[in-house]
């Protein structure tokens, strides 16, 4: 969990802790909606999964998204589902079925959470007011999220385009003299296709040739970081022409600008992502 970026969302005066590790699937502290109803959230998560129609929601989910799903262990506690004597906890569930989409944590912020799917419907059990509350103040924290994501990927590619125009300067200064203007327009695209190599290991036409239904270009598709090491790789480029060093070479050394600062960029914390978004704020 360390690379999880954790938020909270609020429900009529409860804290309901979310977590995601991949930035695509959330997944909502189930322990944390269940206080709703009870002091003992543990026992109000049992309660719900031992009813047949709560293993048949879970079941349906996880054969959709959940590859290696044990569809037979699922069978067998479908069956003795509904039964007075059946019981059934997170980790039982997952320790038989090999199920994702709940997933139970200790520690101190630990406890039962499930993908927003599941977490829905567990708060339609618990109460459908209470739903509606979770749902709206999700879609406010996804909302502002999407606002921070488009003014930083916007900010990121104004800066790209800033480089580019440097990058280009500096192949017109030392490596376009005496060429024509055709050719001048042709090796700027080589040297562009030379940083999308090195960047995302593919040049622009095999992009397009992959994605015929895409408008645009491979760096409109780029994620945040990639932009940022890519603003940072044509102001590399520029330098490294300056010093007369031919194509080959700045390939090998912006290959290693790129793959260095890629890395660096996924291991920042949550914390330091933040602490330089309200800095940037202020």
């Amino acid at each position: 969990m360390s690379n999880a970026k954790k938020d909270i969302i609020e429900a009529k005066g409860f804290v309901i802790q979310i977590y995601t590790e991949d930035f695509k699937n959330d997944y909502v502290s189930l322990t944390d909606i269940a206080r709703y109803k009870s002091d003992e959230p543990s026992d109000v998560i049992k309660n719900w999964m031992r009813r047949k129609d709560t293993i048949e929601f879970l079941g349906l989910w996880e054969s959709l998204n959940n590859m290696n799903f044990n569809s037979v262990e699922f069978d067998r506690i479908k069956s003795e589902a509904g039964y007075n004597s059946f019981t059934l906890s997170p980790k039982k569930w997952i320790e038989k079925t090999q199920a994702i989409g709940i997933i139970s944590k200790g520690g101190r912020y630990g406890g039962t959470f499930a993908h927003t799917d599941i977490a829905f419907e567990f708060a339609s059990w618990i109460s459908a007011e209470f739903k509606m509350y979770v749902i709206q103040d999700y879609k406010r924290l996804k909302s502002d999220e999407n606002s921070r994501l488009s003014l930083g990927w916007n900010l990121n590619r104004e800066i790209s385009k800033i480089n580019y125009k440097i990058h280009t300067d500096a192949i017109k200064e030392y490596l376009l003299k005496d060429l024509t203007n055709e050719q001048l327009s042709y090796k700027y695209a080589s040297e562009a296709d030379m940083l999308n190599v090195a960047l995302f290991n593919k040049r622009a036409k095999q992009w397009r040739e992959e994605n015929p239904d895409l408008q645009g270009n491979m760096r409109d598709y780029a994620s945040l970081n990639e932009l940022l090491v890519l603003a940072n790789m044509e102001s590399y480029n520029a330098i490294l022409i300056g010093k007369c060093m031919n194509q080959k070479e700045r390939m090998i050394e912006l290959r290693k600008l790129a793959r260095t600062q890629l890395l660096s960029l996924e291991k920042l914390s949550s914390a330091e992502l933040k602490s330089l978004e309200n800095k940037t704020k202020k």
